[in-house]
């Protein structure tokens, strides 16, 4: 889709298709309110602002729309699928071993318990074992800090769906 024919659809439509990009109620809400945009730059910029804004709550509902990167069988789907998003991100389904594949569902699972949510991050670029690293260090997190991280990991994950979105 064009950036100009995201620009005339119908706001409940415009809003269907922002809140596949963020799975947040209100973000999705606020950023169809200022469109159009002239360009992918300041849809961009309006999305950041409005994230920003976004409460604890807003960011918890937008982690619920990822799949859980613990299920050892969803989590080869999910590289499977986002294999060919970025021209550096490696095919980990086929690289990473079994050992890594459980370690990553017993990291996620910790992690889960330790925050109340699933382990967010970007996996763009990003080996199975690169994303476990990640994992570890981030459960020495404090509950204030991580809410923080996966917020920003969410919203580039945002950036790219909305890029993917917008083919210009």
């Amino acid at each position: 889709m064009m950036l100009n024919e995201l620009n005339s659809l119908q706001t409940a439509k415009l809003q269907q298709e922002l809140f596949k990009c963020c799975g947040s109620t209100k973000w999705s809400k606020e950023l169809a309110a200022c469109f159009p945009f002239d360009n992918i730059e300041g849809l961009m910029y309006c999305s950041d602002k409005i994230w920003a804004k976004c409460s604890e709550t807003d960011f918890l509902e937008a982690f619920t729309h990822h799949p859980k990167i613990g299920d050892i069988e969803s989590l080869k789907k999910k590289f499977a699928i986002t294999a060919g998003w970025a021209s550096n991100e490696q095919s980990a389904a086929t690289t990473a071993s079994q050992q890594t594949f459980e370690e990553f569902a017993k990291g996620n699972d910790d992690y889960e318990k330790k925050f109340g949510y699933i382990f967010i991050v970007c996996a763009t670029a990003k080996t199975a074992d690169e994303m476990l690293d990640v994992l570890f260090a981030r459960l020495s997190n404090t509950k204030e800090e991580e809410i923080k991280i996966a917020a920003n990991e969410q919203n580039k994950m945002t950036h790219l769906k909305l890029n993917k979105l917008i083919k210009n």
